[in-house]
């Protein structure tokens, strides 16, 4: 569809509660349905996906790093609403003082939490995002992303696996393992996420699976740190070694306000989502579930992410703020949260 084609659906649609539906106005339209990014990103670029999906949560993506300027009008709020902010502003990097984190394990029984992952995404400073890359420009993020993971060495030390010759039992084993990224999402489809899939995309593992990066999926990196259990001071600090070895080597978008700039509104500032899989059958049950979570700002999803539904009582509990906080304050943030759901957990079943 045209620009004005998927603007007419999205102006017309009466159930629609996206941010993008809330804030963009018929003036805000008219006044960037003509501009262009320097990277040739364009509104259309940016809505799109919720203009073809209109139950989603957000509905709008960032064509590439110089959208957040050009297409403020919109972006802007979206962003305040979404990260609940005043003001669009946020702090220096600050990973924590791992001397003095004060966590350590959240579970050391290991009667609720499965596993522990956080991650965060990265883009390149100087590409644009899956709108409007090209082959070419994919071809080079892959190579320079991948001599700075190759370039790892100790416990991050790994092999880099390309999503073009895996065989097929080789890509659903990592699925399987809940490692590897699919091209099933109708959202991220419509956002143009899965252009000339597979070529240029693949997945860096270390030799003990605890770190991964996947590579030219929604956003140029996704660095990811994991293990079983509830260790989350070892889970962090071995993310933030990967973090900073790759910022020797690359050169990733950052913006003073905006934080680190990534393909999605929701991911920017810190970018980064601890999360725990944890069994809490008897709170989840409960009514006002997805209201405890809100209090504490985590976000509650299905076992294998949005739109999925629990497996044997597990959800996927994460932080749900990026934007205004240091690092180690999302993950201060998320720990609590974590601290609070067990507590909750444990008295619903009298112990």
């Amino acid at each position: 569809m045209s620009l004005e084609e998927l603007w007419n659906t999205l102006k017309n649609a009466t159930d629609c509660k996206t941010l993008l539906k809330k804030h963009l106005t018929e003036e805000f339209y008219q006044q960037l349905k003509d501009r262009k990014t320097k990277f040739d990103g364009t509104l259309i670029h940016c809505i799109q996906s919720g203009c073809n999906n209109l139950d989603g949560g957000c509905g709008i993506f960032a064509s590439d790093p110089d959208a957040y300027e050009v297409f403020k009008e919109v972006l802007h709020p979206v962003i305040k609403d979404y990260h609940k902010v005043a003001e669009i502003k946020h702090t220096k990097p600050d990973f924590g003082d791992f001397n003095n984190l004060g966590f350590g394990d959240l579970d050391p029984s290991g009667e609720f939490i499965v596993s522990t992952r956080v991650r965060v995404g990265r883009s390149h400073a100087s590409y644009g995002f899956p709108p409007v890359v090209n082959a070419e420009e994919r071809k080079e993020m892959e190579k320079i992303s991948v001599d700075a993971l190759n370039s790892l060495e100790g416990e991050l030390k790994g092999k880099y696996y390309s999503l073009e010759t895996m065989t097929p039992e080789e890509n659903q084993q990592l699925i399987d393992d809940h490692f590897m990224f699919k091209n099933d999402d109708r959202f991220l489809r419509d956002a143009w996420v899965y252009k000339d899939w597979p070529i240029n995309r693949g997945i860096f593992f270390n030799h003990n699976k605890t770190f991964l990066c996947w590579v030219n999926e929604e956003d140029h990196l996704r660095l990811i740190s994991m293990q079983k259990g509830g260790d989350l001071a070892a889970v962090w600090e071995r993310l933030v070694n990967a973090i900073q070895e790759m910022e020797k080597k690359l050169t990733f978008a950052h913006h003073d306000q905006l934080g680190y700039l990534t393909f999605c509104p929701t991911n920017l500032g810190t970018t980064c989502r601890a999360s725990v899989h944890i069994k809490i059958p008897k709170l989840a049950a409960e009514p006002d579930f997805k209201e405890f979570c809100d209090k504490l700002n985590l976000q509650s999803r299905g076992t294998y992410g949005w739109y999925t539904e629990n497996v044997g009582g597990v959800y996927d509990i994460s932080n749900k703020r990026r934007l205004g906080l240091s690092e180690i304050e999302a993950i201060q943030e998320m720990r609590r949260g974590v601290e609070e759901i067990i507590r909750r957990e444990k008295a619903l079943q009298g112990k």
